[in-house]
């Protein structure tokens, strides 16, 4: 077993490398004058079976590509299998045709990597679970809801009741309140443009709770932001927003900043981008994936790694 890093994550890398105690494996990636990019492997793999470790995050354009040819590298240097471990999913987004003319780019990064050499997939919270179907081969779908659920629990927090910030988040949310024991609540909201939102709906009581928002990414935190501000008005008494992948923008951050959301809970599939002006808690996903990398190696379940 080899693993290997892209530049898009070192340090999730790493830490991966760490837990199965091993070396991350040497590889030359660099850039020509004209910006292409230039992969070398700078040992043996023949036959090995390797992991690659790359969140498709920004700029994801150059960390896919870069992927690809760490992929296309590997596959001609006879490497036995090949793994992209994707800590995130970029252009998850893209995943249907909501709209006439436009693209399904989620199904295209899933062509691209299979056509590169890709022989499995490892990731965590994809923004919709029917990417699997994308792909021909075998995917394993984690979730770092057992992390984060861990987390909260550890916080004790008095008479909690979980909040999707969106419709599109309710079976998360739902799949949250389980693992707390707690009650429901669902903010809905209308898109103003792309990047204002409007949530104008509660369903659920909040009123003198301490309210726990989660969703699977956030950019510009518009959705959590106006969500945040209606469990205000409805009377919750603190708010808090669990987050696997934040990919904040600077207005994103000054949202965070003057909302009402006590603390953001986010975690290490991309690299924090968050300032000392507000209170985050980053947990590694680490270990998750380190064991998911070892039980996959050694043709073992990860069905108990859902489990808290």
């Amino acid at each position: 077993m080899k693993i290997f890093s892209g530049t898009s994550n070192p340090v999730l890398a790493e830490k991966i490398a760490e837990y199965l105690s091993l070396p991350l494996g040497e590889a030359e990636i660099c850039r020509f004058p004209d910006e292409e990019v230039f992969v070398k492997i700078k040992e043996n793999i023949r036959g090995r079976d390797v992991y690659i470790v790359q969140s498709i995050c920004r700029p994801p354009n150059e960390n896919l590509m870069e992927l690809l040819i760490m992929i296309d590298a590997m596959r001609r240097a006879s490497a036995d299998r090949i793994t992209a471990v994707l800590p995130y999913y970029g252009y998850a987004r893209q995943d249907r045709k909501d709209q006439p003319r436009v693209p399904i780019t989620a199904k295209l990064v899933a062509n691209l990597l299979v056509a590169a050499g890709c022989n499995r997939l490892l990731t965590v919270d994809l923004h919709a679970q029917q990417i699997q179907g994308f792909f021909d081969i075998p995917v394993d779908h984690l979730y770092a809801s057992p992390i984060i659920v861990k987390h909260l629990k550890s916080k004790n927090i008095e008479n909690p009741v979980v909040v999707s910030p969106d419709t599109g988040a309710v079976k998360a949310a739902y799949a949250y309140s389980q693992m707390l024991d707690c009650g429901l609540a669902v903010a809905a909201k209308r898109r103003m443009g792309p990047k204002e939102v409007e949530a104008f709906t509660l369903v659920g009581d909040v009123e003198g709770r301490t309210a726990i928002m989660v969703d699977d990414m956030t950019s510009t935190c518009g959705t959590l932001c106006s969500a945040a501000n209606l469990l205000a008005e409805h009377g919750a008494k603190e708010v808090y927003a669990a987050v696997t992948h934040a990919m904040l923008t600077d207005e994103g951050c000054q949202r965070l900043v003057e909302s009402p959301i006590s603390e953001l809970i986010v975690t290490d599939t991309i690299p924090s981008s968050i300032g000392d002006g507000f209170p985050v808690a980053v947990l590694s996903v680490a270990e998750l994936l380190g064991e998911a990398i070892l039980r996959i190696h050694e043709d073992q379940s990860v069905t108990s790694l859902f489990r808290l």
